[in-house]
């Protein structure tokens, strides 16, 4: 693909705005959730489920719609998904009830799960050189990174001057500025009609994590319904095995589960994943932390976290740049290992010391970054590029999924550690054990006793999840060495040389 160095840049630029926007709207809501709650009147569950639709959908339909867009071609999916985010956009922002809000936020993971893809595949197949390829998607990296930081920022800007619908409002303006700017500079829809399309297969996938999270959450309640859990899992592990199983005898898989054993495309998508669910963790539950216990405006939280992004933007480049001298170990195994010491930090440091909380953020950031941005390369530089879109999904699956995952399970064990840790004061209803916002609720201003012990229990649960984040991110750090232990310096980094 012939493009002009001018040209290539401005389509990266357009490209990431749109990434922009998939990203932000992944994090936005965490400062804004208390306010969207309160104005809502929305329970414990539909709050969740207003942050869970997003990511669910989204990891359901983007294997199809990266498949999709192999045949239709990315530029056409990309502003497809550009018109869908924009009229979701709009539905969310003057949704009247959670369960519309909710179905909005559907809505825009559609739109999102249409240009996800696209957004990677159009840098994969415009950058055909290695080493510019390399600088380019590790600035696609970097914004996946930096728009979940900015998130809880313009969140809590929004927040201070418009009501809580300006978050979804903002991305109107944003969307029609890609539109304009993808009609202008992207290079002709390179549809290809050879290609196939399953619509049954991204139906299962939507199914076998719908089931995946409703377990999750409800499992993690104080007061468990069986039944509900019990086909959760049932729908979760049928659908699984029916999406694999369909995969296996499809001539044209929407997931061809070969390209897993290129071990850098495997250890890839592990730091991908891994990346987002530390990020989505960490912003989730200090935003709301310190909004509950430690009285934080939704900005002032949201400038905390974005400590995360702040560290990640500069090793994100860094890491792009020297990729192609260092190799991919080096760069992916440091930095999940750097961002492990950087949560231990924030775990000892969160309810002492404010300084050593932000230094722990941004080195878990600064690791973060970098094995992010390369592990976009490891991923789109181990695949051909008849398969961009398919190895495009799988990233933003990965993505997704740890986003999705960090939210569900680290959301639930939060809940869960609360409740179990509670010692309530004699005659307040047991009702306080629900959530630190029920306690508070029941509170008011005349039971300091309540609060304390609420407090105290919400932040013996903000240190255990503190705990697993750190864990899992030393478990990442053992498995990509191991995965990556050829791709040194000196080694190759792409398909062609080892296949």
């Amino acid at each position: 693909m012939d493009l002009s160095k001018k040209r290539r840049w401005l389509l990266l630029t357009v490209v990431s705005a749109g990434l922009l926007l998939i990203t932000l709207d992944n994090s936005i809501l965490y400062a804004a959730l208390p306010t969207l709650v309160e104005d809502l009147g929305a329970s414990s569950s539909e709050s969740l489920w207003i942050i869970n639709a997003y990511p669910v959908v989204m990891a359901g339909l983007l294997l199809g719609s990266g498949t999709l867009g192999d045949r239709v071609g990315h530029r056409r999916m990309f502003l497809i998904g550009l018109v869908v985010f924009g009229v979701a956009s709009l539905a969310a922002a003057f949704s009247s009830s959670p369960d519309a809000l909710i179905a909005a936020r559907a809505c825009l993971a559609v739109g999102a799960a249409a240009m996800m893809p696209a957004t990677l595949a159009l840098a994969r197949v415009t950058f055909e050189n290695e080493r510019e390829r390399n600088v380019a998607i590790a600035i696609w990296g970097s914004l996946a990174v930096v728009g979940s930081g900015l998130g809880p920022i313009v969140g809590g800007i929004l927040l201070n001057s418009f009501w809580w619908g300006s978050v979804f409002l903002i991305n109107v303006p944003v969307g029609i500025a890609a539109l304009i700017g993808a009609l202008v500079l992207a290079p002709p829809n390179d549809a290809d009609s050879s290609k196939r399309w399953d619509l049954l297969s991204s139906l299962l996938s939507l199914v076998t994590l719908v089931g995946l999270v409703i377990a999750i959450k409800e499992t993690a309640k104080a007061s468990h319904a069986p039944l509900v859990i019990g086909a959760a899992v049932l729908a979760a592990a049928v659908g699984g095995w029916a999406f694999v199983r369909r995969q296996r005898h499809l001539p044209y898989p929407l997931l061809d589960f070969t390209i897993f054993r290129n071990p850098a495309f495997l250890a890839g998508v592990v730091a991908a994943g891994l990346a987002l669910f530390a990020i989505a963790g960490i912003q989730l539950i200090t935003t709301q932390r310190f909004q509950l216990v430690e009285g934080f405006t939704p900005l002032r939280a949201g400038l905390l976290v974005a400590a995360v992004a702040l560290g990640a933007l500069p090793t994100a480049l860094i890491g792009g740049a020297i990729l192609h001298r260092v190799g991919l170990l080096p760069i992916i195994a440091s930095g999940l290992a750097l961002s492990t010491v950087g949560t231990v930090v924030v775990q000892v440091s969160f309810a002492t010391s404010m300084g050593l909380l932000v230094t722990g953020l941004l080195i878990t950031g600064a690791g973060l970054g970098a094995a992010m941005s390369v592990a976009s390369s490891a991923i789109m530089g181990n695949v051909p590029a008849r398969r961009a879109g398919m190895a495009s999904s799988v990233e933003e699956v990965s993505y997704e999924f740890g986003s999705l995952i960090a939210v569900s399970l680290l959301g639930s064990l939060l809940t869960a550690v609360y409740s179990a840790t509670i010692d309530l004061p004699a005659g307040v209803p047991d009702q306080a054990r629900d959530s630190l916002d029920s306690a508070l609720a029941l509170a008011g201003e005349n039971n300091a006793s309540l609060v304390t012990a609420a407090s105290d229990a919400f932040d013996n649960a903000y240190s255990t999840v503190v705990i697993v984040i750190a864990a899992v991110m030393a478990v990442g750090t053992i498995l990509t060495g191991l995965l990556l232990r050829r791709y040194g310096p000196g080694s190759a980094l792409s398909i062609s040389a080892h296949h």
